[in-house]
């Protein structure tokens, strides 16, 4: 099979390139794809060095999936011109809105891949909403959610390789005593958490914290009442969330632990002594959605907390999306 990859010298971009090859995907050619500023770099896959190519001049008809990593922008330019030729896989946040175009999370709402031929795209779920939607489908199917408050602390690739950069700039100039400058922040990253992502709507709330909300109901269920804060932490990899979960139902811990270990993607790492949780620096490079710090909330029936921590380079976007490919193969959705 023939695999594009727009957006291939960015953060995502590089982590599907290494996913396709770990999990020994089908790919007879790969063309990776970036603007004329990246075109001529070298990235290697299985082995032999693939030079990247300029989006502009790429025929999408020789290939039959084109993964988008590259943003928003790209994507609202190129994605559409693409999908009349191939099925495009877009990570950015462009098309999750459209009714029309199915967001995608492979444990929790495959056959909605039935929809593809609508557009010729599908949308990757933002890299918060998808460790929550993985933790709480099963929960979901056995309980009923009812309402559902999160907190989410998120790691600076999230924002790209340049908030990384400005992260660890800032850590060294603060040890050598410098003035550190904030370019990608709207405060000083370092050692610092920012309640700010994305930017401020009327009702008080930022984008970042909307699109949670309205991407957990479009994918898991509409009826469920939503309230999130996120936060930029000082982390390079692997986002958190805290969630607090009502449900419709009586629950019973036992059982949650007892699902969630036997859900696809999850994996329940919770023991009640020092240590006997996942941190972000655990969930880096991993493929799991990690669930600790189970507990009932002991103010409110029906309700429990817990703590979800995932890779969100990985899970959060570039695995995701490459499962996204392995379901429309494995459904068969080509040509319906």
């Amino acid at each position: 099979m023939n695999i594009a990859i727009v957006g291939a010298t960015g953060n995502v971009g590089r982590k599907i390139v290494e996913i396709l090859e770990k999990k020994e995907f089908q790919v007879e050619n790969l063309y990776l794809l970036a603007s004329t500023r990246s075109e001529g770099k070298k990235i290697s896959f299985n082995g032999k060095d693939h030079t990247v190519g300029d989006l502009e001049k790429f025929d999408f008809s020789i290939v039959k999936i084109a993964f988008f990593a590259a943003g928003s922008a790209v994507a609202e330019k190129w994605a559409h011109v693409a999908a009349e030729k191939t099925i495009v896989i877009d990570n950015s946040k462009y098309f999750r809105k459209d009714p029309d175009i199915p967001l995608i999370v492979p444990e929790v709402n495959s056959k909605q891949l039935t929809h593809v031929k609508k557009k010729n795209i599908i949308a990757n779920a933002n890299c918060s909403v998808i460790p929550v939607v993985v933790a709480l489908k099963p929960l979901h199917d056995l309980y009923n959610v009812n309402r559902i408050v999160i907190s989410t602390y998120q790691s600076v690739s999230g924002a790209g390789k340049e908030p990384m950069d400005e992260l660890l700039s800032q850590t060294q100039d603060y040890f050598n005593n410098k003035k550190l400058e904030s370019k990608n922040f709207t405060k000083q990253i370092a050692f610092n958490a920012i309640p700010h992502i994305d930017s401020f709507l009327e009702n008080g709330y930022t984008k970042e914290e909307q699109k949670t909300t309205d991407e957990i109901k479009k994918i898991l269920d509409k009826k469920i009442k939503i309230t999130s804060t996120c936060v930029r932490i000082p982390v390079l990899v692997s986002h958190s969330i805290s969630v607090n979960v009502e449900f419709n139902k009586k629950c019973n811990l036992d059982e949650i632990r007892k699902v969630l270990s036997t859900s696809p993607g999850c994996k329940v790492v919770d023991e009640h002594k020092d240590g006997g949780y996942i941190t972000p620096v655990e969930a880096e490079d991993k493929f799991e959605t990690f669930i600790s710090r189970v507990r009932l909330d002991e103010s409110q029936a029906n309700t429990v907390n817990m703590w979800i921590v995932s890779d969100n380079l990985l899970k959060g976007a570039a695995l995701n999306a490459v499962q996204i490919a392995e379901a429309l193969i494995k459904e068969d959705f080509y040509g319906q």
